[in-house]
């Protein structure tokens, strides 16, 4: 009988794929492409899952009391790294957006296809599908990171040829080398966006004795950060705390120093490329020589990432068109064309 009702439901359901990111979620519906893209935050009550505004205090609503919020709401990012670090606020994450696409609370049982880190466990995996089921989803797929960012990008991952692909997300770097519509060699590392946050975060304590938060970081990466040599230095004012005096102050940073702050982390990224370099096999390495590397994920954005990979690494470095949305672009042709990428795909059956 369960069966029945939930094949009722499914018809009037709409398939979804979602790149569920440290930083930011991004969902596609089948049939209409990319129809949401908010960050991956929730605000609750503090000591409870209670989640603020009747449910409501979620993405760009929770955001905006990060930082800012008196003690009694926690404003919780569930996942860490990639993967859900608390496993019911991630159930009330996906709800959220399950019920925001369809516009109604009952009768919702999509299918859907859920982008994850290739570095992740089976109990990791499993955790993201019994989320989905939990959040209201009928059936769920899980798909490599590296893997929908390649279809998403559009690489031709179905032929015989080497297609190298760098995502540098929020929470991690993937680096993968893909063929024949599978990964032929892959690296993982929990380097990315969020340490490169940190980096200028500790970067202004050490030289100003200047507390600034999570949001003040992320806004001096985007508007001067760099990590290679930019045609015209830049420089933006920071406003935050001094560690001294506990009193509000403003200072002035350059790009040089942020250049300076993010260089542990962009050897990390690099050390994670040259490794899959060294792990692919003879043939496809030829094919990259050719072909390059194509780079997605928000932080690819930072600029010169691609001229300071290239550098590294000897080979041509591109960007992806819109690389932000590269893996919820791949989870959506994934959703659309179930049997063609079935191979791709692991359910809660296939995991270990």
């Amino acid at each position: 009988m369960w069966g029945v009702f939930k094949k009722a439901f499914g018809v009037f359901s709409k398939d979804m794929g979602i790149d569920l990111g440290t930083c930011n979620t991004l969902v596609y519906v089948r049939g209409e492409g990319i129809v949401l893209s908010e960050p991956s935050v929730v605000a609750v009550r503090k000591g409870t899952n209670k989640v603020l505004l009747d449910g409501k205090a979620v993405g760009n609503t929770a955001k905006e009391m990060l930082g800012k919020a008196p003690g009694n709401i926690d404003v919780i990012r569930p996942m860490r790294n990639g993967v859900i670090a608390d496993f019911d606020i991630t159930e009330s994450l996906i709800s959220y957006f399950i019920r925001k696409v369809h516009d109604r609370k009952f009768g919702i049982m999509p299918r859907i296809v859920i982008a994850v880190p290739s570095g992740i466990t089976g109990v990791e995996k499993r955790a993201v599908i019994n989320s989905a089921e939990r959040a209201g989803a009928r059936q769920v797929f899980v798909i490599e990171e590296p893997m929908a960012a390649g279809i998403g990008a559009g690489l031709p991952m179905l032929d015989p040829v080497g297609n190298m692909i760098v995502d540098v997300g929020g929470g991690t770097t993937e680096v993968a080398v893909l063929s024949l519509g599978g990964v032929v060699a892959k690296q993982s590392i929990r380097i990315a966006g969020d340490e490169m946050d940190e980096a200028i975060m500790q970067h202004l304590r050490r030289a100003y004795n200047l507390q600034i938060g999570e949001q003040t970081a992320e806004r001096i990466k985007i508007q001067i950060g760099s990590v290679h040599p930019p045609e015209q230095e830049m420089q933006t004012e920071v406003s935050g705390r001094d560690v001294m005096a506990a009193m509000p102050r403003r200072v002035t940073v350059t790009s040089e120093e942020i250049r300076e702050a993010l260089r542990e982390p962009l050897d990390a990224i690099v050390r994670t490329v040259r490794e899959c370099l060294e792990r692919t096999p003879p043939e496809l390495a030829a094919d990259l020589v050719e072909r390059g590397v194509t780079m997605c994920g928000g932080n690819s954005l930072i600029r010169g990432m691609c001229e300071a990979i290239q550098k590294e690494v000897g080979i041509p470095v591109k960007r992806a068109e819109d690389p932000l949305t590269c893996v919820v672009r791949g989870c959506g042709l994934v959703i659309e064309n179930l049997d063609k990428f079935k191979e791709a795909l692991e359910s809660d059956e296939d995991i270990l």
